[in-house]
C-alpha cells in the first residue's frame, strides 16, 4: 500500500511540473523533426507541412483548383492562371474562372482577380453575387467563347456579371470575342421575329456603384452588352466591332436603370450603336464614335407590356460615321401606353452621311411607326408619348434628301419637340436636303438647315 501511495503521488507531482512547463510558455518536444511530430506551439513550420496552426491562427483553406484562399478579412490578388487555367486559347478554363470567383466573392475585404496575358477558352459563365466585399477584375488577356451555336446556352449572356456593388472591371484593352461568324448565318430574326435565341456578349445586371472599364467586345452572337437594373454604373472607353452584316448585334443596350454614364466609345456593328431601352433614367452617353452601324436609338420602345417610362437622356459630343440612321427614337404601332420625356441629343456630328441601304438613311428621326417585323400592328397609333425632346447643335452631311424625319403617332402626338442650331447637307442629284414631320410642330431655334417641317412625312424609307 505504500508503495502504490508513493507512485501516486510522484505521477501527480510530474503532471503539476509538465502542467506549469506549458502555461510558462515552454514547448513541448514531441520529437525531432521529420518523424511527424507536431510543430512547437507558435513556432512557423519551414516548408509549409501538414503541421498543426499557432493556437489562436486563422489556417489557409485550399479553394478549388488549388487556389489558396487569404487569411479572414481579404483575399488579395488571385490569379487565375495559379487556378489552372491555361490561357491557350483550346483549353475550357471556365473551372478556374468559378474557382477564384468564389474565393474573391465570398472575401469580407477588397480582392482583386487578375487575368495574365492570354486567350481564355470560356462557355457561359457567371461571375454572381453579392459578394462580401468589393472586387476588381484586373485583365491583361482576352476571353473567348465557343464558336459554335450549340456550345453556349440559348437565351444568355455568356459572360454575367450580376448583383455586385462596388465592382470594378479593368480591361486594360482586353478582348470578349463572341466568335459569332456562325450564329449570324443561322439568325432568321428578320422573317421571325424571334431574336432572343442567342446569347450576348456581356451583361452586366444589378450593378451599383460599379466601373466597367477599357474593355472590346468583338464579334457577338447577339447584343454584345447589356446593361439592365444598374444604378450608378458607369463604362468608360469601351470598343464594340463586329461586321456590318452581323445581325441584331446592338453595341450596348441599356435599361432599366438609373444613372448610367457611358463616357466613350468607338462602336462599330450591325445594329444600334447605343440603344436605350425602357426604365431608362438619368442617362448620359458622351462621345461616342459610331458607325458603322445603325446609330444612337432611344427604342425601340412600345413592343412589350408593362414598359417603364424613359426619362432623362442625354447624348452628347458623338461622331456618327457611315451609319443607316443618325440619332433616333423608335416606337412600334399598336403599342401599350407608355412615356418617354426630357430627352436631348446636342453637339453630334454626322460625317458624310451614311450607309445607304434598302433607301434606310436619315440623320435626325422619330419613327412612332417602327415596324421592322412582318409581325407589328402596322396603321395602328403607337401610344408611347413622347415630350420634351431636343435636337441641338447637329451639324454634318446626310446621304439622303431627307435629312430630318420626324414622324410622331397621330393617336398620341409628341409635345414639345425642339430643334436648335441644324446643318445637315445633302449634295445628291436630287437637291438640298428637307426636313419632314407628321402629327407634330417643333420649336425652332437657330440655324435650320434643312428648314424644318416643309414637307409631310411618311412611314417608311
Amino acid at each position: 500500500m505504500v508503495g502504490l501511495r508513493r507512485a501516486k503521488t510522484v505521477l501527480l507531482v510530474l503532471v503539476v511540473v509538465i502542467s506549469n512547463t506549458i502555461a510558462d510558455g515552454a514547448p513541448l518536444d514531441r520529437g525531432p523533426k521529420g518523424s511527424g511530430a507536431a510543430a512547437p506551439l507558435g513556432a512557423t513550420v519551414p516548408g509549409g507541412g501538414n503541421a498543426a496552426a499557432p493556437v489562436g491562427a486563422t489556417a489557409p483553406a485550399a479553394a478549388a483548383g488549388g487556389l489558396a484562399a487569404a487569411p479572414a478579412g481579404a483575399a488579395g490578388s488571385l490569379d487565375v492562371k495559379a487556378a489552372g487555367a491555361k490561357g491557350d486559347g483550346t483549353t475550357d478554363d471556365t473551372a478556374a474562372f468559378t474557382a477564384v470567383w468564389k474565393t474573391a466573392c465570398e472575401a469580407p475585404g477588397p480582392s482583386t482577380i487578375t487575368v495574365p496575358k492570354g486567350d481564355y477558352l470560356v462557355n457561359n459563365i457567371e461571375f454572381l453575387g453579392p459578394c462580401k466585399g468589393p472586387v476588381t477584375f484586373e485583365m491583361s488577356g482576352n476571353m473567348k467563347a465557343p464558336a459554335t451555336v450549340a456550345a453556349v446556352k440559348p437565351n444568355s449572356g455568356w459572360v454575367d456579371f450580376t448583383n455586385l456593388a462596388d465592382f470594378t472591371l479593368n480591361g486594360n484593352g482586353a478582348i470578349f470575342d463572341g466568335q459569332g461568324s456562325l450564329a449570324w448565318k443561322a439568325n432568321d430574326c428578320a422573317k421571325t421575329g424571334k431574336c432572343n435565341s442567342l446569347p450576348i456578349n456581356i451583361r452586366f445586371t444589378g450593378l451599383t456603384n460599379s466601373k466597367i472599364i477599357g474593355i472590346t467586345s468583338t464579334n457577338s452572337k447577339l447584343f454584345h452588352m447589356n446593361v439592365l437594373n444598374c444604378k450608378n454604373v458607369t463604362l468608360e472607353n469601351i470598343g464594340i466591332d463586329a461586321p456590318p452584316e452581323s445581325l441584331n448585334t446592338d453595341g450596348i443596350h441599356i435599361g432599366r436603370s438609373v444613372g448610367v454614364n457611358l463616357i466613350g466609345a468607338k462602336v462599330k456593328t450591325g445594329d444600334d450603336c447605343v440603344s436605350i431601352g425602357d426604365g431608362t433614367e438619368n442617362l448620359i452617353v458622351e462621345n461616342v464614335e459610331c458607325g458603322p452601324g445603325h446609330g444612337i436609338a432611344v427604342g425601340s420602345l412600345g413592343r412589350y407590356p408593362n414598359e417603364q417610362p424613359v426619362r432623362g437622356v442625354t447624348v452628347r459630343k458623338c461622331l456618327i460615321k457611315n451609319t443607316s440612321n443618325g440619332v433616333r427614337i423608335k416606337t412600334w404601332p399598336g403599342s401599350p401606353p407608355g412615356i418617354a420625356s426630357n430627352i436631348i441629343f446636342e453637339d453630334i456630328t454626322m460625317d458624310n452621311g451614311f450607309r445607304v441601304k434598302d433607301g434606310l438613311s436619315t440623320p435626325i428621326l422619330i419613327d412612332q411607326e417602327y415596324c421592322p417585323y412582318a409581325d407589328c400592328k402596322a396603321g395602328v397609333p403607337s401610344k408611347v408619348k413622347l415630350s420634351d425632346v431636343t435636337f441641338k447643335n447637329i451639324k454634318g452631311t446626310s446621304a439622303t434628301k431627307t435629312a430630318v424625319k420626324l414622324i410622331c403617332s397621330v393617336g398620341t402626338p409628341c409635345t414639345n419637340v425642339a430643334l436648335a442650331n441644324i446643318n445637315l447637307v445633302h449634295n445628291g442629284p436630287e437637291g438640298p436636303a428637307v426636313g419632314a414631320c407628321a402629327n407634330m410642330k417643333p420649336v425652332l431655334t437657330g440655324q435650320m438647315i434643312p428648314p424644318a417641317c416643309t414637307e409631310i412625312a411618311k412611314p417608311g424609307p
